[in-house]
């Protein structure tokens, strides 16, 4: 167990930061099932959002920047195709 008062904080945070991250995460793995799911219509107005959230999750590091690129990708292909 941690002794100094900093090291106690930063379990603590880290903890929030983790659960923040998990959080964010499933959401934008959800909404790419909905989009993939979804209607032509449907599916132009929630290709904005989810490539907002997939440079969100890019940005802070929580998924890498080439997973970000290569999913956005494929959803701005699929977008297309329907």
């Amino acid at each position: 167990m941690a002794n100094h008062k900093s090291a106690l904080k930063r379990i603590r945070s880290n903890e929030t930061k983790r659960l923040r991250n998990r959080y964010q995460h499933k959401t934008t793995r959800n909404a790419i099932k909905k989009l993939r799911e979804s209607e032509k219509k449907e599916a132009e107005t929630l290709f904005p959002t989810v490539v907002s959230m997939l440079d969100k999750l890019a940005k802070n590091n929580v998924i890498h920047k080439n997973k970000a690129a290569n999913l956005k990708s494929q959803l701005a292909k699929y977008v297309a195709a329907l």
